[in-house]
């Protein structure tokens, strides 16, 4: 609204001067008057031009007066282009900082996020290792008690043996059981005794000792049948745990069968595995590191079963640039090869050794063929790997290798 009323006053100022320098230049022609000693027409001309000055002056006074924009854009405005372009360095400074800011952010979070995952790791192994602990510390004091009573009995079996020592010889043959008992009881009091001491020491040592299994190693495993009543997964569960003892005993050399699964995960994986509508892989792994001689507690893995590559079915291929170096470079190409199709295999599920993270397993013959092939080779080779057969999420899978020289 301010605008429209600028402009009218203007207009009608500049409509007033220039009615009025007419009407002067009309009055001064028809007098035929002289300025300056001027002809009559010359003089017109002047005042026509004065008048033009004074509506044009006139106008930017009007339009300084009552506007700061104008009197801005007539005597501000290299200041004002000044102030602009150090406001524009300043904004793009501040937006290179913000940039840096918002790198420096999502680094930050990527860090709290890995710690946040070494934490719940490092919470989830004090969990394991607690419950370890307290059901060392409950056996000892089972075994502390049995001790006490074993004592006790004794004491009063040898205070009646003191009794009966005096009595007739129809008692001597009691008397001597008595003893034979006595005896017994005491090579068991002494056995207790030991064991007490091996368990103070072992928790004492913290898992320090001989490992005879280490965290998260696999003892056994297996496919489980699903979708079937719990009588029967449990004899499925059962042949695996007799599986997991016996690969126990040939770790340890001794006949074994002190695999131990904590009963509230064994009724739980029962339970899954019989609802379920698909096979279920079952991997016996160890609870912690274990000490050798002591019982092997364990934890099931429980994972869906499935056909994750088919027979002869293409896997990765990689092209590899020779150099014709030999055996040791084409050891290396084979290698390479070999992780990325691990790498591949564990995207794709098969499910890989928790203590190694590899899923396959090539033959030593099949390796040093591949590598005696790629040492005569030299420049480009394309390496592919295939499934030999049918593999599912519990592996192994085993290769085909073919190698292709790629023309010159």
């Amino acid at each position: 609204m301010y605008g429209i009323m600028l402009i009218v006053v203007l207009v009608i100022t500049g409509g007033a001067i220039a009615f009025i320098g007419d009407i002067v230049g009309t009055k001064i022609g028809k007098k035929r008057l002289s300025i300056f000693g001027l002809r009559p027409r010359h003089t017109s001309m002047i005042i026509t031009v004065l008048t033009g000055i004074c509506i044009t002056t006139l106008t930017f006074a009007v339009m300084a007066v009552t506007s700061e924009n104008v009197r801005t854009a007539l005597f501000g405005m290299e200041k004002l282009n000044r102030t602009m372009e150090s406001t524009k360095e300043a904004l793009d400074l501040v937006t290179s900082d913000l940039k840096l800011a918002e790198a420096d952010k999502i680094r930050a979070t990527a860090a709290l996020g890995e710690t946040r995952a070494e934490m719940e790791k490092l919470s989830q192994e004090r969990q394991e290792l607690s419950q370890t602990v307290e059901s060392l510390q409950e056996e000892s004091r089972r075994l502390e008690e049995a001790n006490s009573s074993l004592t006790e009995a004794n004491a009063e079996l040898s205070e009646k043996n003191g009794e009966l020592s005096g009595k007739n010889e129809e008692l001597s043959a009691n008397n001597e059981r008595l003893s034979e008992l006595s005896d017994k009881l005491s090579t068991e009091n002494q056995s207790l005794e030991e064991r007490n001491s091996s368990l103070r020491e072992g928790i004492i040592s913290m898992r320090e000792g001989d490992i005879a299994f280490r965290a998260g190693e696999v003892i056994a495993s297996g496919v489980v049948s699903g979708n079937r009543s719990e009588n029967e997964v449990e004899k499925d569960l059962a042949v695996l745990l007799q599986l997991a003892n016996r690969n126990v005993s040939e770790r340890l050399g001794v006949n074994s069968e002190e695999v131990w699964i904590y009963p509230s995960d064994y009724e739980v994986a029962t339970a899954k595995i019989a609802s379920s509508s698909q096979d279920t892989i079952v991997r016996i792994l160890a609870a912690g590191n274990l000490l050798r001689g002591e019982p092997v507690r364990t934890n099931l893995d429980l994972h869906p079963n499935s056909i994750i590559f088919h027979r002869d079915e293409f896997i990765v291929a990689r092209l590899y640039n020779l150099r014709g170096k030999g055996q040791e470079e084409a050891e290396n190409v084979v290698m390479d090869l070999l992780q990325a199709v691990n790498a591949v295999a564990i995207q794709k599920g098969i499910l890989p050794d928790p203590l190694r993270g590899t899923v396959g397993a090539m033959e030593g013959e099949q390796f040093y063929e591949a590598v005696e092939a790629l040492s005569a080779a030299k420049g480009d080779v394309v390496l592919s790997a295939y499934a030999r057969d049918n593999t599912d999420a519990l592996g192994p899978l085993r290769l085909i290798i073919k190698m292709e020289q790629e023309a010159e």
